[in-house]
C-alpha cells in the first residue's frame, strides 16, 4: 500500500479549497473520486476526478451567467452526492461562499439563515422541499435565485412556475463554455470560503465563517494524526452541512486522493457497509451507541453460553488492543483470540464490510462502554474532539496510541490552555474568522489575544485531551451541589428502554430526569406491570415509575452519591427537530424541553422540601 505522503497535496500546494480540488483533478484524472447509488437504475454508480471537474466547470459557468459576484453567499440544500461537492467547488472556484444547510432542518431556521446570509442563489434537492421552505420564506428577498437540482414530476413543474425558480438541466449549459479558469485565479487563502450555522440549543444559529487556510490547514492536521492512503474508500452518511463530514469525509480525502461512496440513509446503512466495504467511516456517538444497543439486545436472546462466550472475546480483544499499544505484558488468555475471533468478532466486522481501517467518533463524547466493545471486537475506534468555530477537529486519537477515555492530542499547530473554571481554551491556523454579523458572539467565544473559548470543562494528561464537563450544562442545586448531567444522561441513555433522557434539578434539592421511552419496547414493559399501552395515564403510573427509577439506579450505581434520580417524568412522544426539541445535530435543546414538560416537571417538584 501506498503511503499517503506519496500522493499527498499539501496546504501549500493547494492554497484554497478549490485549489485542492483542481490539484488533485489533474493529477489523479483517472481515478474513482465519488461513488453513489443511482435511484432508477438501483446500481451504485462512479465519477472519476475528471468527470466531476467538468461537471464543476458547467456549474461554474452557470453561476458566471447568473452574474454572481466574489463574496456572494450560495446556499446548498442537498443530501450526500457528489452534486454536493461539484455546486460547493464551482462557487468556490469563483469565489462565492458556500452556506451548508441540513435537509432535516425545520423549514423556519432555513429561511431564517438565507435570510441572515443575504443567500443570493440556493442550490436544493427538490420540488417538493422548495415548496415547504417557500412558504418559511414569505415575501422576504432572499434567496434571488433558486436551482432544483432533480427535477420530475408536476410539482416540479409547478415550482419551476415560480419566478425563483429554475430546473438545474434548464440552468446548465450543455457545455462549461468560456468561465474564467478555476486554476488560474489569484486566491487570497485567508478569505471567507464558508458561513455554516451552528445549530444551537438555545436562541437562532450563529454564522461560523470559515476561511479556505482554516479547513485546509485542519484535514491536513488530522493526516498527521491518522494515515490515510490513495486506496482508502470512506463512507460518507452524517451530512455534509456538519463541518465534522465536511473537512473529514470531503476535504481530507480530496487531500489524500482516496475515494468516498455516499450512503443512502441511515436506515440502509447496514446494507451499504457491505456493497461499499468501507475502509474509513467518521460517525458521531449516537451511530456507535445504537448498534451497541442493537448488540445488547440481540444478546438477550441468545443462550447464557452464548452471552458468556461474547463477553469472554470482548474481554480478550480488549486485552490484546491493549497489549498491541504497548501498555500492557502478553497474558495466556490471548492465546483464545483466535477462536474467538472466528467465532464471535469477525462475524460482527463483517457486518461492517470486513476492510474498516479507522472509525473515528466525534461531535459528542462517547461512552467508554460502547467504545470498549467495539475495540475489543476489532474495530480501530479512533475518539476525536472539536467544534465547528474550530474548522472543526482540535484533537484525535492517534490508531498506534489510542487512548478510548480521552478525546485524543492535540492536532498539529493547535495550542491548548486550561482557563478559568477549568474551561479548554485553544489557538490555531483552524480557529474561525467570527461569527457572521454578531460581533457580541464573536467577542465572548474569542479572548482578546485571540485563543477560543469551547465551553468545555478539560484536563490535558500526558499530552491527551480528557473532556471533563460542558460548562454551561453544570446543574446547581439549591444546597450547592454542582452536578454535570452529561456523563449521567450517558449511562442512562445505554439502558435501551430510554431513548432520550434529560437530568434536570437547576435550583432544586434533588434531581429528577425526563425520559423517552422506546416506543418498540413500551407495549411489553407495560404488559409485564398490567397496564393498558394505548393509555396515556399508564405513563403516570407509580408502579412504572418505581421500574424505572430503579434501573435508573442501577445504571448509575458506579456514580458519586450526587448521582440519584428521585424522581421521572416519562414520554413516548421522542424530541426531534421537527418538534423544535433537538438540533440538526441531535443535541437536546434543553430550555426548549423544560418549557415543553414544565407541567411534568412541577408535579415532580410538588411539595418538595428545600
Amino acid at each position: 500500500m501506498a503511503t499517503w505522503s506519496e500522493d499527498l497535496i499539501s496546504v501549500e500546494q493547494a492554497r484554497t479549497l478549490d485549489g485542492l480540488f483542481q490539484r488533485r483533478a489533474r493529477r489523479s484524472p483517472e481515478r474513482v473520486a465519488y461513488r453513489w447509488h443511482d435511484r432508477q437504475s438501483g446500481a451504485w454508480r462512479a465519477m472519476t476526478w475528471r468527470e466531476a471537474a467538468a461537471a464543476v466547470a458547467r456549474w461554474r459557468a452557470a453561476m458566471t451567467a447568473e452574474g454572481l459576484q466574489p463574496g456572494d453567499r450560495v446556499a446548498i440544500l442537498l443530501r450526500n452526492c457528489p452534486d454536493w461537492v461539484i455546486i460547493d467547488q464551482a462557487a468556490l472556484s469563483l469565489g462565492l461562499v458556500t452556506v451548508p444547510l441540513y435537509t432535516d432542518d425545520r423549514a423556519d431556521n432555513a429561511a431564517y439563515i438565507l435570510q441572515d446570509a443575504a443567500v443570493k442563489l440556493l442550490c436544493i434537492q427538490d420540488a417538493k422541499r422548495w415548496h415547504r421552505l417557500a412558504v418559511a420564506i414569505g415575501d422576504d428577498p432572499w434567496p434571488q435565485r433558486v436551482v432544483i437540482v432533480d427535477g420530475r414530476g408536476d410539482a416540479h413543474q409547478r415550482a419551476v412556475e415560480d419566478p425563483r425558480a429554475v430546473a438545474a438541466a434548464d440552468w446548465l449549459p450543455a457545455e462549461a463554455g468560456p468561465s474564467p479558469p478555476a486554476d488560474r485565479r489569484d486566491a487570497d487563502p485567508n478569505a471567507l470560503a464558508t458561513i455554516v450555522y451552528t445549530s444551537g440549543t438555545t436562541g437562532r444559529p450563529k454564522g461560523v465563517m470559515l476561511s479556505h487556510h482554516n479547513i485546509l490547514s485542519n484535514a491536513h492536521g488530522a493526516i498527521t494524526m491518522v494515515d490515510v492512503y490513495q486506496e482508502d474508500v470512506f463512507l460518507s452518511f452524517l451530512p455534509l452541512s456538519h463541518t465534522l463530514e465536511r473537512t473529514a469525509s470531503l476535504f481530507l480525502p480530496m487531500m489524500t486522493g482516496s475515494a468516498v461512496a455516499y450512503a443512502r440513509s441511515v436506515a440502509q446503512l447496514g446494507e451499504d457497509l457491505q456493497a461499499i466495504r468501507p475502509t474509513v467511516i467518521i460517525a458521531v456517538p449516537r451511530v456507535f451507541e445504537r448498534v451497541y444497543q442493537r448488540i445488547q439486545s440481540q444478546l438477550q436472546t441468545r443462550s447464557k453460553l452464548a452471552q458468556r462466550l461474547f463477553r469472554l472475546a470482548v474481554d480478550v480483544g480488549w486485552l490484546r488492543f491493549e497489549v498491541s499499544q504497548g501498555r500492557r505484558g502478553w497474558h495466556p488468555l490471548l492465546l483464545l483470540w483466535p477462536l474467538l475471533r472466528r467465532k464471535v468478532a469477525a462475524p460482527v466486522m463483517a457486518r461492517l464490510g470486513g476492510r474498516m481501517r479507522a472509525a473515528v467518533s466525534g461531535g459528542a463524547a462517547l461512552p467508554f462502554a460502547v467504545g470498549r466493545i467495539f475495540i475489543g471486537l476489532g474495530l480501530p475506534l479512533l475518539q476525536g474532539y472539536g467544534l465547528t468555530e474550530t474548522s472543526p477537529v482540535i484533537s484525535v486519537n492517534p490508531l498506534k496510541d489510542n487512548r478510548p477515555r480521552s478525546v485524543g492530542r492535540l492536532l498539529r499547530g493547535v495550542r491548548a490552555r486550561i482557563g478559568p473554571d477549568d474551561e479548554l481554551q485553544v489557538l490555531g491556523p483552524c480557529n474561525m474568522l467570527g461569527y457572521w454579523n454578531n460581533h457580541a458572539a464573536t467577542a465572548r467565544i474569542i479572548e482578546p489575544d485571540g485563543w477560543l473559548r469551547t465551553g468545555d470543562q478539560a484536563r490535558i494528561d500526558d499530552g491527551y485531551v480528557y473532556i471533563t464537563g460542558r460548562i454551561k450544562d453544570i446543574l446547581v442545586l439549591s444546597n450547592g451541589e454542582k452536578v454535570p448531567p452529561g456523563d449521567m444522561e450517558m449511562a442512562l441513555s445505554m439502558d435501551p428502554l430510554f431513548e432520550q433522557v434529560m437530568v434536570i434539578g437547576e435550583g432544586h434539592s434533588y434531581l429528577s430526569a425526563l425520559a423517552v421511552l422506546n416506543a418498540d419496547l413500551w407495549p411489553t414493559l407495560a404488559r409485564e406491570l398490567g397496564l393498558a399501552p394505548q393509555a396515556p395515564a399508564s405513563l403516570d403510573d407509580p408502579a412504572l415509575h418505581k421500574a424505572m427509577l430503579g434501573r435508573m439506579r442501577e445504571a448509575l450505581a458506579g456514580f458519586p452519591g450526587y448521582a440519584k434520580i428521585r424522581r421521572v417524568g416519562l414520554t413516548l412522544e421522542p424530541w426531534t427537530i421537527d418538534n423544535g426539541l433537538q438540533t440538526p445535530t441531535m443535541k437536546i435543546k434543553r430550555s426548549q424541553v423544560l418549557a415543553r414538560y414544565q407541567d411534568t416537571v412541577a408535579r415532580m417538584y410538588d411539595g418538595e422540601r428545600v
